[in-house]
């Protein structure tokens, strides 16, 4: 478990549990002034998978001071709206008896009325709620969380400014056309190079959309044609839009960039950073984690949203895409160790030779120092032969004892010649 003097928020999901939010007394709550709508909609959202999502609760009556989230998938009936959390805020289930990722309800936080859903995955998607303990609904979300089809890295060839001119043109262009709908991939604009100073890696997502003028009216975008492909606005006559080359993609090329400058920090000002924490060289936060070895491991960079761009070394080594990432033009197997879609650092699983010191860049600046201690461990269902150490240790036990033994024989022999020639000379 990390032991971080600042908050480390993706780190301690590892085991996280839901409880709502309820607003101090003596605070104003901003929350309130916005009204809820009299007709309850659905506002469409689409991540890639791996994203963090926060879904903040717009609005709410002045005189509720907590909310609770509710869920229920795409296409369900109202009857299968359930909460996420009890009338007290309560976790419904306790998520140490499951696998990390195992169940929705094991990933989730609120944050100031916001909802937050670390590493979405598809089976997240559905629609969420937020509404009171007495079951009024103020506003909603349908997510739509998209896995990513095809992984592409190349060389740029192009200036960074023409091809975000031709992406953009090229995001609205049609994939895949039938008489009811129009299916097309819109990708976001490149992100900055994710490391400066090093070689570093630019990214962009395109999510899958459809065009129609049969949507459902209630999910809402701002174009009232355009829904993404996993949306609950989409009909059921139309299928679940499969047998398409049209869908989720992320492009990954090179990109190299001169750190700029910065002012020198007085002697004073590095030694009380130091203190707090922060690594003196770089002036970032510094934590420190201790995790099970043999078991899986997610390292997360503190305040990074999915449209930034986030980057990893170990030590003065960096961690790229194009080695540690699954999906790509020249991957055909998974990796222990791997950069997932939503830009998290994940151990599949962690060893003990995985600990040291990591660092995380976000918009090309380094964010924070993890320092990684992977410690051998033995769980429920394990037995201590099958440790793949064992062996080794039983060697050097073996090997002291039978050295011990003989040391204790040779003494025994030596004392029985001493006291023989004493005997001996004394007769």
């Amino acid at each position: 478990m990390a032991v971080p003097y600042t908050p480390l928020f993706p780190l301690l999901l590892l085991c996280v549990s839901v409880w709502s939010y309820e607003a101090p007394e003596d605070k104003q709550d901003v929350f309130a002034r916005r009204a809820c709508p009299a007709f309850l909609t659905f506002t469409n959202a689409a991540f890639l998978s791996g994203a963090t999502v926060e879904l903040p609760c717009h609005c709410k009556p002045k005189q509720v001071q907590s909310v609770v989230w509710f869920y229920r998938k795409h296409m369900g009936a109202s009857e299968e709206t359930r909460a996420l959390t009890d009338h007290h805020g309560n976790k419904l289930l306790d998520p140490s008896n499951l696998p990390h990722s195992g169940d929705l309800r094991s990933r989730f936080s609120i944050r100031l009325f916001s909802l937050m859903i670390f590493r979405a995955g598809r089976e997240d998607s559905g629609v969420y709620i937020c509404g009171s303990t007495h079951t009024d609904f103020f506003s909603a979300y349908d997510l739509d969380i998209q896995e990513a089809r095809k992984i592409s890295f190349y060389a740029p060839r192009l200036h960074p400014q023409t091809t975000t001119k031709k992406s953009k043109k090229s995001a609205q262009t049609l994939g895949s056309a039938h008489p009811l709908y129009q299916l097309f991939t819109s990708f976001r604009p490149w992100s900055v190079c994710d490391r400066c100073g090093l070689p570093g890696e630019q990214v962009r997502t395109g999510l899958c959309y459809v065009h129609s003028h049969f949507l459902h009216v209630r999910y809402r975008r701002t174009n009232q044609t355009v829904a993404s492909c996993g949306s609950g606005a989409v009909p059921k006559a139309f299928g679940k839009l499969k047998g398409t080359t049209v869908g989720a993609k992320m492009e990954v090329k090179t990109c190299q960039v001169e750190c700029p400058k910065e002012a020198a920090k007085p002697s004073a000002i590095l030694s009380m950073m130091a203190f707090l924490g922060y690594n003196s060289g770089s002036m970032v936060p510094v934590f420190y984690l201790s995790h099970p070895a043999e078991r899986p491991l997610t390292l997360g960079c503190p305040r990074a949203r999915p449209n930034m761009a986030v980057a990893w070394d170990r030590g003065t080594k960096p961690i790229y895409r194009s080695q540690h990432m699954t999906g790509g033009n020249h991957s055909d197997t998974s990796p222990r160790l791997l950069i997932d879609t939503g830009h998290h650092l994940v151990f599949k699983p962690a060893k003990t030779q995985d600990s040291g010191v990591y660092y995380c860049w976000l918009q090309g600046r380094r964010a924070a120092e993890i320092r990684l201690l992977v410690y051998a461990h033995l769980g429920r269902g394990q037995s201590v032969t099958s440790h793949p150490d064992f062996l080794v240790a039983l060697r050097k036990v073996m090997r002291s004892y039978v050295a011990m033994t003989a040391a204790f024989c040779l003494l025994l022999v030596a004392r029985a010649y001493v006291k023989h020639f004493r005997d001996a000379h004394g007769d």
